[in-house]
């Protein structure tokens, strides 16, 4: 039997090194990139209903609460799929900073398919889910694996590497959306000297080497994002200034993070980029290492 509620935390990410190889026929870019889970989470809870609805809440006013969320867009893959004619009453507490290169939306997806899955009994495995996830978006079949994993692809050719050496990141997000298709309509990845050295970083954390990690950590993307809003590597300097072993942004940003050695470096620079007035949401948070499976 299925559950009539469930609550899920989902978790969002970092990249710890994104590179961009090239550009594809069919628009989109072969990536290769190293993603980590962290800490920070929205909390999802489910509740079945007989409305047939898919309702949506959330604490955010500025996420979309119909079709144009992915959590919705998730729930009727599966409805659809599988002919449910029940409904859904979902509350999002949102705390993942929303088009800040986390994939708050991508794991809020994970999240959903991962709920319907079990609350209806289902019986898709993980690999299955994968598959309806790359649907919803590049970052969801990870967002349901989650931990330290290589990236490659457009980003739905996983494999899991060992786990992330547990240290303190530092999670700051100036006050600006990038949309994701601007920063790769815009990237001239024949121009981009600097790339990171994957399979060197990947030696790193098997040798659990935090700081050869830091030092190998890169983002194709910035050579996009930053010249467009150079708040974001103010913020990298302010948080390399304070402590920091390396910053970089995540994703196509604008969030930026920081590794530390210890929580009271991290919390030091937190209140030094809050100080600055360059970024309103500022947390401290930890690599999240979840257990295999979920």
């Amino acid at each position: 039997m299925g559950k009539d509620k469930m609550y899920l935390r989902a978790y969002g990410k970092i990249n710890l090194a994104l590179d961009v190889l090239r550009r594809r026929e069919d628009g989109y870019h072969d990536v290769k990139m190293i993603m980590q889970t962290v800490g920070i989470y929205d909390g999802i809870e489910f509740c079945k209903t007989d409305t047939g609805k898919i309702e949506i809440e959330s604490n955010a006013y500025y996420v979309p609460t119909d079709e144009n969320n992915l959590i919705y867009k998730a729930v009727k893959l599966l409805f659809d799929e599988f002919n449910i004619k029940s409904g859904v009453h979902i509350n999002l507490k949102k705390f993942i900073p929303v088009a800040a290169g986390m994939a708050g939306g991508s794991t809020d997806a994970a999240a959903t398919l991962f709920a319907i899955n079990k609350m209806y009994d289902l019986g898709l495995s993980m690999k299955k889910l994968m598959e309806y996830g790359v649907k919803l978006g590049a970052d969801v079949p990870y967002c349901l694996m989650r931990g330290t994993a290589l990236s490659e692809g457009i980003g739905e050719k996983l494999k899991r590497l060992p786990d992330m050496v547990q240290c303190p990141v530092l999670i700051a997000k100036p006050p600006i959306s990038v949309s994701t298709k601007y920063v790769y309509e815009n990237l001239h990845i024949e121009t981009v000297k600097d790339h990171p050295d994957i399979d060197y970083m990947i030696d790193a954390i098997k040798e659990q080497n935090l700081d050869k990690i830091a030092s190998l950590m890169g983002n194709v993307l910035e050579t996009v994002t930053v010249n467009k809003y150079p708040e974001i590597n103010n913020i990298k300097q302010k948080m390399i200034e304070n402590g920091a072993i390396n910053s970089i942004m995540s994703g196509s940003g604008p969030t930026v993070f920081g590794l530390f050695r210890n929580e009271e470096d991290a919390y030091k620079a937190k209140e030094a980029v809050k100080a600055s007035g360059l970024a309103r949401q500022v947390y401290v948070t930890d690599m999240f290492l979840p257990k295999l499976g979920r």
